[in-house]
C-alpha cells in the first residue's frame, strides 16, 4: 500500500468513527514545513453539512485517528485543517527494504488492467513533424508508466495509411518508377507528397489515374496494393528512424493503421443501422446526438458514410473500438492525441456506447494536449514559415548538447561527448515537453530546456551523477545497513523518495506526466540540500553506512523515474 493510500485509509476510518461515514479525506503532501508532512482538508466540507464547527469535528476525527507508529505529531491548523507529521522511525521503515526489492517497493496497482495507450499515429503520407513530437513522448511515458504499475499493456500505433491522398501518392510512384527514381525520391517523403499534390492539382489526367487508384485500392487490387504496400514500409521506416532517436518503444508490432478496419467498415454501418443509430441525410448515414447541439440548438449529426459510399475517419476510429473490445478485451484506452480533436473523439465514443461497441466497463479516454509554439506565439515553424520535420529538431538538440558538452569537457574522447550529447539533447527535449501540464501551449527555447540549473534534463542528469560520484568514491556498500533519519534534511529527502508509488499512481490514473517530472525535480533538490547539510563521505560508522544507503535510493529512484520518462541517465558527465 503506498503511503498516502495507508494515511487516507487511516482518516476514512476515524471519519466513520467520527460519526461521518461518507467523508472523503482530502489528504496532499503539507505545502509548508510548519504543517507537518501531510494536511487533510475534507474536515471542513464534513463539518458544513452537520452543521458543525469545523475545529471541534477536526478534534473529534483526531481522537479517533490511530497513527501509533506511523506519526509523531498531529495537531489542527487554521479552521479544521489535520496536520500529521510522520515518525522518522516509520519513514525509515518505509524506506529501509526498497532496494531489495523489485521496482524500488512499488507495488502493482490494483485491480491490474489490459491497457492500450495508442500515440504518435503519424499520417504515412509525410516524415514525422514537430506536431507529432507530444503525443509521441507523452505517450510513451504513460505507456512505460502503466507497464511498471503491473498493467497488461498493449501499444498502438493507429497510423494514417488508407483514403484517397494514397491514391495520389501511389499514382505519383508509379510515374517515378517508370523514370527510374522512386528510391531516391522517397527519401524526401515530404517532398514526394509535395510533388505528388502539384501533379494532382495541375493535371487532370494524373488526378483521374489517381482516384482510379484508389478505387482499384479499396478494392484489393494486388497490384495497387503491391506499390501501396512499398511506400507504407518506406514511410514506416522514416518513423522508426525518430523512434530510435527518441527512443521510444514502438515496433511494427504495435502498428495497426486505418486500412486494418477498411473491411469492417461495411459491417459497422449496417450494425449501427440495426441498432437504430442511424438517419439518411441527402444520400449520407448520419448518427445524430441529443447531448451534443449547433448552434441553433439541434443535435449535431455525425457522418459515418458518405453518399458516394465512402467512409469517413471517424468510421475507422468506431471500427478500431469495436475490434479492441472483441478481440483484444481491452479495460481501458488511453488516446493521447491533440487537444483540438476532443469534439471529435468525445463523440466518437459516445457512438460505440450507444451501439454496443464499448460495454460500459471499457474506460475510453481521451489525454488531449497542447500546442508546441515559437518564440513569436505562433505555433513552431522553420523560420521560413514551413513545416519542421522531427528528425531535423533532434538532429539539432544533439548538435547543440554536443557543443555545450565540448565546452565544459574539452578533453574527453569524441565519442564520449557524443554520446553524452545524445542523452543531454534528446533528454533535454523530451523533458521540456513533459514537464508542462499536457493540457497547456508551451514556447520552445533552446536554452531553457539544454540550461543545468532549475527544473530541466540537464539538472537531473547531472544530479543523478552526483549521486553516482559518491559511490565511486565510498568504495564498498552495504545495502543491508538501517536507515537513520536524525536531521532534517536527511527526513526530508526520505519523506520525498517515499511518495515514489503515489506519484507513479497519480500519473496512471490522471494521464500527467508533468507530475512525475516535478517529483523527480523534487527529489534532486532535497538530495543536494541533504548532502550539503549532512557529510556522507567524511561520516563514519553506522551514520556513514545509512547516508549512503539514502544516497543509493535517491539515485535508483532517479535512474528509474527518468527511464519512465524515456530520458537516459550517465554515470559521468
Amino acid at each position: 500500500m503506498t503511503l498516502q493510500h495507508l494515511l487516507q485509509d487511516k482518516l476514512a476510518a476515524a471519519l466513520a468513527a467520527a460519526g461521518v461515514p461518507d467523508a472523503q479525506p482530502l489528504l496532499q503532501p503539507a505545502s509548508r514545513p510548519e504543517f507537518g508532512d501531510y494536511q487533510a482538508n475534507g474536515v471542513m466540507s464534513a463539518a458544513k453539512q452537520l452543521k458543525m464547527n469545523p475545529r471541534e469535528l477536526a478534534q473529534k476525527v483526531i481522537d479517533k485517528l490511530d497513527l501509533t507508529g506511523i506519526a509523531s505529531k498531529v495537531d489542527i491548523a487554521g479552521p479544521g485543517f489535520i496536520n500529521i507529521t510522520l515518525d522518522p522511525a516509520f519513514l525509515a521503515s518505509r524506506l529501509d527494504h526498497v532496494l531489495e526489492q523489485p521496482k524500488l517497493g512499488v507495488e502493482p496497482q490494483q485491480p491490474t488492467k489490459r491497457v492500450m495507450v495508442e500515440y504518435s499515429s503519424p499520417n504515412l503520407a509525410k516524415e514525422m513533424h514537430v506536431g507529432h513530437l507530444r503525443s509521441t513522448i507523452i505517450g510513451d511515458t504513460l505507456a512505460r508508466v502503466v507497464d511498471y504499475l503491473g498493467h497488461d499493456l498493449v501499444r498502438g500505433n493507429h497510423v494514417g495509411d488508407w483514403g484517397t491522398q494514397f491514391g495520389m501518392l501511389t499514382a505519383y510512384l508509379v510515374e517515378t518508377q517508370q523514370a527510374g527514381n522512386a528510391a531516391l525520391e522517397l527519401n524526401d517523403l515530404e517532398g514526394f507528397y509535395r510533388k505528388a499534390k502539384i501533379r494532382f492539382d495541375e493535371d487532370a489526367d494524373f488526378a483521374d489515374r489517381a482516384r482510379d487508384y484508389v478505387v482499384r485500392l479499396q478494392g484489393g487490387d494486388a497490384d495497387v496494393l503491391a506499390l501501396w504496400r512499398q511506400f507504407v514500409d518506406v514511410s514506416l521506416k522514416h518513423c522508426e528512424a525518430v523512434y530510435r532517436k527518441l527512443g521510444v518503444g514502438l515496433t511494427r508490432d504495435d502498428v495497426r493503421g486505418e486500412s486494418s478496419y477498411n473491411d469492417d467498415l461495411p459491417i459497422i454501418v449496417q450494425e449501427l443501422h440495426d441498432a437504430g443509430l442511424l438517419t439518411e441525410d441527402n444520400g449520407a448515414q448520419v448518427v445524430y446526438l441529443n447531448e451534443f447541439k449547433n448552434h441553433d440548438g439541434e443535435p449535431m449529426g455525425v457522418i459515418v458514410q458518405k453518399k458516394d459510399g465512402g467512409f469517413l475517419y471517424t468510421t475507422t476510429d468506431i471500427g478500431a473500438v469495436r475490434y479492441r473490445h472483441k478481440t483484444l478485451h481491452l479495460d481501458r484506452v488511453i488516446y493521447v492525441v491533440d487537444a483540438r480533436q476532443s469534439q471529435h473523439f468525445q463523440q466518437m465514443f459516445s457512438i460505440c456506447r450507444k451501439a454496443g461497441f464499448a460495454p460500459a466497463g471499457m474506460s475510453l479516454e481521451h489525454v488531449g494536449f497542447g500546442t508546441m509554439m515559437g518564440d513569436d506565439g505562433k505555433p513552431f515553424k522553420t523560420r521560413t514559415g514551413g513545416t519542421v520535420k522531427l528528425i531535423e529538431l533532434l538532429d539539432e538538440a544533439e548538435e547543440r548538447a554536443f557543443a555545450l558538452v565540448s565546452e565544459k569537457n574539452p578533453d574527453l574522447a569524441e565519442a564520449e561527448r557524443r554520446k553524452i550529447a545524445h542523452a543531454v539533447g534528446i533528454g533535454a527535449v523530451k523533458y521540456a515537453d513533459l514537464s508542462k501540464n499536457r493540457n497547456s501551449d508551451y514556447i520552445f527555447n533552446w536554452d531553457l530546456m539544454l540550461a543545468f540549473e532549475g527544473n530541466t534534463a540537464p539538472y537531473l542528469q547531472y544530479a543523478y551523477t552526483r549521486v553516482a560520484s559518491i559511490f565511486r568514491k565510498a568504495g564498498a556498500f552495504d545495502a543491508s545497513a538501517p536507515l537513520q533519519l536524525n536531521e532534517p534534511a536527511e527526513k526530508q529527502l526520505a519523506l520525498v523518495l517515499a511518495q515514489f508509488g503515489d506519484t507513479l499512481n497519480a500519473v496512471a490514473d490522471d494521464c500527467l506526466p508533468h507530475v512525475l517530472c516535478g517529483y523527480l525535480y523534487q527529489v534532486a533538490t532535497h538530495f543536494m540540500r541533504f548532502y550539503e547539510a549532512c557529510p556522507v563521505l567524511k561520516s563514519e560508522g553506522a551514520v556513514r553506512a545509512s547516508r549512503l544507503k539514502l544516497a543509493r535510493i535517491t539515485a535508483e529512484t532517479l535512474r528509474t523515474g527518468l527511464d519512465l520518462l524515456g530520458i537516459e541517465v550517465l554515470e559521468s558527465m
